[in-house]
């Protein structure tokens, strides 16, 4: 069972990610909507994975992915995005995400994107 952080300034997508990600078994141990309450609550808990969206006000997806990993190099982040933002996903792979997906997410998107960045699993 993996601790996972949801990172979305949606609430109707913060609530699909941590249904989906109940439904794989794991455990979503905080939701945020910003930058802010990603980098609080990364502090706050053993955080496993990262489901992050790309585009958010303020402070975007590839900057905050880049501040957790500087913290915490071993945390997996996988991004989420839209079709149309090829050059962000590009960015936020060099800035050390270990995969994206595109939306709409499903049950088996994103249970495939776990298995590529945890593909032994975690227990």
């Amino acid at each position: 069972m993996l601790n996972v952080l949801i990172v979305d300034d949606s609430l109707i997508m913060r609530r699909q990610l941590i249904r989906i990600v109940g439904s794989l078994g794991h455990k979503v141990v905080a939701s945020a909507k910003n930058n802010e309450e990603a980098i609080s609550a990364h502090s706050k808990f053993k955080i496993d994975l990262v489901t992050m969206d790309i585009t958010m006000p303020g402070i975007d997806g590839v900057s905050t992915t880049k501040e957790i990993l500087n913290k915490d190099s071993s945390v997996k982040i996988i991004m989420i995005t839209s079709h149309g933002q090829e050059d962000m996903v590009v960015d936020s792979l060099k800035a050390g995400a270990s995969g994206y997906l595109l939306k709409p997410v499903t049950d088996i998107s994103l249970s495939d994107a776990i298995k590529k960045v945890y593909p032994n699993g975690r227990s």
